[in-house]
This record gives structure tokens, C-alpha cells and sequence, in this order.
């Protein structure tokens, strides 16, 4: 980084909210399998303590000395649905993970995951019923299942299944505002880099360990495009490539300067413009300057389109490792201008699932009646899978349902994943058709090969 680079960098951290949003250790926890639960969830403790206890400490040293804020610092793990297979009782491996993920200062941990994509075993089918007791019975553990894949089509009988789960682990942790189903995130084209939680694993295709960085900057974003108002798209289009490049660069210097005192090779750096729900560092602030006078009216779409494309033609100009998710991120609770687009009745349910099929990820962090039904959940989760089915990419769901509230009602999170306001939904019933069971196949264009 030149000296004007750092100068514009200065600036947007002090006043555009310009952060990393996490640095995100993956570790891989393979050798620490065992026939017995105690000694692999002891394999695991000492594992994650000898590789990660510098991580947090790395992170606030730097973020000192070169000035960047980094918000999280986070660990993401081999599935535990591959270490508990041999051993039982993945739970006594969930308490493992968020005990020494707490000793080693850690904000959230990732992995608590399986794929069942196209059919799932008995033990997989038994270890989705463990999730809401082992996010019940944890704090900063996160959990996610991959339900579908374009190659593979659409496993409907663990959609139907997951319905059912998301409603239970929000029971589980009703007297906690439901965190038990904010951890929690259904995926399709689940990927094996994602620094950002509540998705994050460590895939099997990875290296032993690596830090993967998660950068975020719709504030600097929005504040770039104030000085071209009523200026045609191809300099919008230009404005955020440029911006985008910048934050990126950001991203690049913290994860390799993170790569070196830890010892740890280098990921990934995820381009997605994470939002918070602070005033000014919102997505949908974004949408609303490019001329649309709420997120939610007619060319939401279009525009969220435009960002997306051109956060990743900007960043992937800044590092040769871009990865994880890399976009736009839409979630509901977490971008204070998505909150009020709800509450004004601009943004509802169906139009977001229209934006994602431009974004990153998908339905995000969405409160529903505390009183929704398992089929309509598992009728949200198949019309998303569908849409990354059939386009190539990751969508995912991650839904509320709000135990006591009613539509109007908001449900409180605080931190980062701020305040969400409860959605209505369709009440037609999709009872017969996600009852159905089997798998949807892949569509025609996945047979490449």
C-alpha cells in the first residue's frame, strides 16, 4: 500500500465504518478422531488450544498497529458430523468445541455441520436431531447443513427434516431470544472457505490450518456513490469496482500480516459486504442512493445485482485468493436500512428471496411468528436450495421463528446481530408438497463433466 492508499484507508475506517469483519482460523480436527467420544472431544480441546491460543491476541495487536478495526476473531472446524461418527454422542463434542473456543477468547466457533445434499445415512439424519440440544447447551457454537447441491438436486426429505429442527432449536432458547435458530443456517453449494458465521466450516479439501478474512464496507460503498448522483451506471458500476478494490487491499494486508505471526498459511479473502446495524454501514443504504427511494421497490433487484458484480470484479483486481461467499450480504436483524425498509412495509419476505438470487447467501437472519409451522420453514428452505440449485451458487436460510412475538413484534439479538422485526409470511399451506419426501433432481445444466 502506497501513502494515498493508506490515507484513503484512514478515512474510511474513521469515518465510513470500514472493518475487517473477522479473521476466521480454520482448523482441520481429522487426527483427533477416536472410538471414544471423551478422548476425541480431549483430542479436539488440545488441538483447537495448541493452534488457536494466539489468534486473539494476533488480532488485537494488529488491528492496533495498523490502525483497522477487526470486529471478530473466529474458528471454524472440520464438520463434526465426520469426527463423531466412530465415537457417539456429537454432543459431548459441541460442549468440547464451545468450552475451549471460550478459553481461547474466540467470538463465535463454526462446524457443527453435515451434508446431506443428496440422501443422508441414519447416523446423519440422527445427528441433525441433535442440533437444537447442542446449541441449547452452548454459547458461541454455530451450526449449519447442506441440504442440496446443484450436482446433486435438492434432498427433500431433509428439508421437510429441518423445518422441524430451526422450530426446536428456537424453542430451546426462547428465555434467549432465540439464539439457538440464529445459529444456525441451512445451505445449498455450501462452500469450504467461509470465514462468516453461522455458516463457517473447515472442508475437508483444506489445508491443516488456515486464516480465511471476512471484509465488510457498505458504508464506504454507499459514501463513495454520494458524489455521483444522477451519473450513468457504467460509473456507478466503475465507483464500487474502485471501492471494492481498496476495502479488499484492507483485507489482503491483515490476513497475510494474521498468516505470518501465526504460522498459519493463508486462505482466502471473502469479499462480502457484511453490514451491521449501525447507522451508515447498510446495504440497503447502498440500494437507496443508487435512486431507489426504498430497498424493497421495484429495481431492488437490479441494483443489488450492480453491487454485487461489482464487489467481485473489484476485489478479485486486489487479491489472487478471493473466496468464501464474496458479494452482497442481506441479512435482515444485521443492516439497519433492510429494518426500517421492513418496518415501513417496502421489504417483505418475497421480495428478499427475489434479491437473493443476485447476493450472497440468501435469506438471512429473518424473524417469522414464534408460531410458523415446520412445513412452511421447510417450504422457505426449498424455494431457496431452488434458487441455488438452478443458478450455481450458495443460498442458504437462516429463519427465526420469534417463540411469544407476533408480526410487528421485534425480536432483540444485540451485538452484531442486532434487532430483527417479526415478518408475516404466505399462510397458504405447501403441507402436501414438502411432505412429499425424496430428492428434487439436478437441473440439466449440472451434467458437465
Amino acid at each position: 500500500m502506497n501513502q494515498e492508499d493508506i490515507i484513503k484507508t484512514i478515512d474510511m475506517i474513521v469515518s465510513q465504518h470500514l472493518d475487517i469483519r473477522t479473521i476466521t482460523m480454520g482448523i482441520s480436527l481429522m487426527d483427533c478422531i477416536s472410538d471414544d467420544a471423551g478422548k476425541t472431544a480431549d483430542n479436539i480441546k488440545k488441538k483447537i488450544a495448541g493452534k488457536a491460543k494466539d489468534l486473539v491476541s494476533t488480532g488485537e495487536s494488529i488491528e492496533k498497529e495498523f490502525g483497522i478495526p477487526i470486529v471478530n476473531k473466529r474458528i471454524s472446524v472440520t464438520p463434526v458430523s465426520l469426527l463423531s461418527h466412530s465415537c457417539g454422542n456429537p454432543v459431548l463434542l459441541a460442549r468440547a468445541l464451545d468450552e475451549v473456543g471460550k478459553d481461547v477468547g474466540v467470538d463465535f466457533l463454526g462446524g457443527y455441520s453435515v451434508f446431506v445434499h443428496k440422501g443422508y445415512t441414519d447416523y446423519e439424519r440422527g445427528f441433525i436431531e441433535t442440533i437444537p440440544e447442542a446449541l441449547s447447551e452452548t454459547e458461541i457454537l454455530c451450526s449449519s447443513v447442506n441440504v442440496a447441491t446443484t450436482k446433486a438436486g435438492i434432498n427433500m426429505d431433509a428439508v421437510y427434516q429441518m423445518g422441524g429442527i430451526i422450530k426446536k432449536a428456537a424453542e430451546m432458547t426462547a428465555d434467549k431470544g432465540c439464539i439457538g435458530a440464529a445459529k444456525l443456517v441451512v445451505f445449498a453449494n455450501a462452500v469450504e472457505d467461509n470465514p462468516f458465521m453461522a455458516g463457517a466450516f473447515h472442508g475437508t479439501g483444506e489445508a491443516e490450518a488456515v486464516i480465511n478474512v471476512g471484509i465488510s464496507g457498505p458504508g464506504v460503498v454507499k459514501k463513495a456513490l454520494e458524489n455521483k448522483k444522477g451519473v450513468p451506471f457504467d460509473d456507478v458500476c466503475e465507483t464500487i469496482k474502485k471501492t471494492a478494490f481498496s476495502i479488499t487491499r484492507a483485507g489482503e494486508l491483515v490476513a497475510r500480516e494474521a498468516s505470518r505471526r501465526l504460522g498459519v498459511q493463508f486462505g482466502i479473502v471473502d469479499l462480502s459486504l457484511a453490514p451491521t446495524p449501525a447507522v451508515g454501514d447498510s446495504v440497503a443504504r447502498i440500494i437507496e442512493e443508487m435512486g431507489i427511494e426504498a430497498c424493497g421497490a421495484h429495481g431492488t433487484t437490479a441494483a443489488l445485482a450492480l453491487l454485487n458484480d461489482a464487489v467481485k470484479k473489484g476485489g478479485v483486481m486486489a487479491s489472487s485468493h478471493v473466496g468464501g461467499l464474496s458479494g452482497a450480504f442481506i441479512p435482515v436483524s444485521e443492516d439497519e436500512g433492510m429494518i426500517s425498509a421492513v418496518r415501513d412495509g417496502s421489504l417483505g419476505i418475497e421480495k428478499l428471496e427475489a434479491m437473493t438470487s443476485v447476493c450472497s447467501v440468501g435469506l438471512d437472519m429473518i424473524a417469522l411468528p414464534g408460531d410458523v409451522p415446520q412445513e412452511v420453514i421447510a417450504g422457505i428452505i426449498a424455494d431457496e436450495a431452488a434458487i441455488g440449485v438452478i443458478n450455481g451458487k450458495t443460498t442458504a436460510v437462516r429463519i427465526i421463528p420469534a417463540i411469544g412475538h407476533s408480526v410487528g413484534d421485534t425480536l432483540s439479538f444485540g451485538g452484531l446481530l442486532g434487532e430483527a422485526p417479526v415478518m408475516e409470511y404466505n399462510r397458504k399451506s405447501q403441507e402436501l408438497f414438502v411432505k412429499r419426501g425424496g430428492r428434487i433432481a439436478a437441473p440439466i445444466h449440472a451434467l458437465r463433466n
